[in-house]
């Protein structure tokens, strides 16, 4: 799905009103859209039906009396908080306002965060300012969403988080907080880029009738990964196929210190479809693998003998490099040999990365590397915190069409880089993937997606997507607090499952 900037956003929409679309049509499929999405919620977490609206003075206050009027159909208590005075609002705003009214809501002009009193239980939806704002927001809007913000109430926001700016990711002062943003028809770039992601929440699509060909026809910033492009991705599985079949992955990982990020990376690799996982490490620490998974093959190297570590990994279907290997001036020399000769797809990961950043080191023609901000900054040489925003993603698609690589920048949330493609973003995750061994267990799942056959850019979306729904699960089940890697692939089945349907 394309991310786009709001200035391109109204572009589309303007078009669509010159072709003789309705702005008032639009409007009510709109907060039709939000409505649903609110019962959703409610629903599935057990809420009372209570809402609180959030109205400024645009369009995005008309969505949200709209979503008003369809929850008061539902038989929920709608409760108005309207910050600017109704005869100062848009006209569509104005209209729904009145609708709202007729319909029983209720409605209460703000001139001060003293007057609220929100309810205890039941949801809030946003729509103070829509996806225009920049800037920072001025009194009483800006003790109202700080209140709104510690009243512990899920909030849902209509198109964006107020007091987010669209464009840039950028948040001056107070915004809000959103359980989930209920965006309509296209997702924008300040969603993902610098403060964007820590107000967003949960990303929930709204169709409100714009005509698809406006959109194909429309540029876009980055793409935003989704399931109904991702399931065709998946690798087809032959009824009579054998495990070689299902792909061979050989890894090189692990040392006497960090067994743990050898056998993450292994056991994700299997449990991420490889039909056969051996790895490759260093002679002397069997003992500390010896309790790696019953299924995986393990074989000792030697240092001083890199043409037969060569010669095991071009024998697999892909391979990864680089989790718990060292920095010592033996790996670095392992490194300078074996990265030039091999012939197989490959994923390079953490102490291997640090490596390509101090070392001029040739890569195999078909790589995923999969650095995070640290990471990327060394491999950049840049020596101070960089800002997520469209600046950097540019410098970082550059680095990917320079080495010839794909890239997946890892974090909240992650990007992906292949030359001659639009940057591409993953929404899946949770702050619970912030744990130690996580990008391990993406470096294996990569490697067994590329083993089935998939194209760098295709594995690397799919596997980026997919290895964060699991995260998703694991958090539900443990809490994003308790979770640690390996529960990650414990949920990689539910992960697929969902895909799949």
């Amino acid at each position: 799905m394309k991310a786009v900037s709001p200035k391109l956003m109204a572009h589309i929409e303007s078009q669509a009103y010159r072709d003789g679309s309705s702005e008032e049509d639009f409007m009510e499929e709109a907060g039709s859209g939000v409505a649903l999405i609110a019962h959703d919620f409610v629903e599935r977490n057990n809420l009372d039906r209570h809402v609180v609206l959030l109205c400024g003075k645009g369009n995005n206050a008309g969505d949200a009396y709209v979503a008003g009027i369809h929850l008061l159909h539902l038989d929920y208590q709608v409760f108005a908080l309207q910050t600017s005075p109704i005869n100062e609002c848009s006209s569509l705003c104005q209209k729904n306002y009145h609708r709202f009214l007729i319909e029983g809501g209720h409605s209460q002009d703000v001139n001060a965060v003293e007057e609220i009193a929100l309810p205890m239980n039941g949801i809030i939806i946003d729509g103070l300012f829509g996806t225009g704002f920049h800037g920072s927001l001025q009194e009483p809007v800006a003790s109202i969403v700080r209140l709104v913000n510690h009243s512990h109430l899920p909030i849902i926001a209509v198109d964006i988080p107020s007091g987010l700016d669209g464009a840039t990711g950028n948040v001056e002062g107070e915004a809000i907080m959103a359980s989930e943003t209920a965006f309509l028809g296209l997702p924008k770039t300040g969603f993902f880029l610098q403060e964007g992601w820590n107000h967003v929440g949960k990303l929930r699509y709204v169709d409100f009738g714009l005509p698809q060909e406006y959109i194909e026809e429309s540029d876009a910033d980055l793409f935003m990964l989704e399931p109904t492009m991702l399931k065709f991705l998946l690798p087809p599985v032959k009824r009579n196929r054998h495990k070689y079949e299902a792909g061979y992955v050989v890894s090189l990982a692990g040392s006497p210190s960090m067994p743990g990020a050898a056998m993450l990376s292994s056991l994700a690799a299997l449990r991420g479809g490889a039909g056969i996982v051996r790895l490759l490490h260093p002679d002397g620490m069997q003992p500390q693998l010896s309790s790696s998974p019953y299924e995986l093959i393990k074989t000792p190297y030697q240092y001083q003998d890199p043409e037969a570590v060569i010669q095991a990994m071009n024998r697999a279907s892909a391979t990864l490099i680089g989790p718990g290997i060292g920095l010592t001036a033996e790996v670095r020399r392992l490194l300078q040999a074996v990265l030039p000769s091999l012939t197989k797809p490959c994923v390079i990961d953490a102490d291997a990365l640090t490596i390509l950043s101090e070392e001029d080191i040739a890569l195999p023609e078909h790589v995923i590397m999969t650095p995070h901000m640290g990471e990327m900054l060394r491999l950049l040489k840049l020596t101070s915190p960089q800002p997520i925003d469209m600046d950097f993603l540019k410098i970082c698609q550059h680095f990917a069409e320079d080495r010839k690589v794909t890239l997946v920048l890892k974090g909240g949330p992650s990007f992906i880089f292949h030359a001659g493609e639009t940057m591409r973003v993953n929404p899946s995750g949770t702050p619970g993937m912030a744990t130690a061994g996580s990008g391990d267990v993406l470096t294996g799942f990569l490697a067994a997606l590329l083993a089935q056959g998939l194209s760098t850019h295709n594995a690397a979306s799919l596997g980026v997507y997919l290895h964060g729904l699991a995260g998703e699960h694991a958090a539900a089940e443990y809490s994003m607090h308790c979770m640690i890697a390996s529960d990650i692939i414990s949920y990689f089945p539910e992960a697929f499952h969902f895909i799949e349907i």
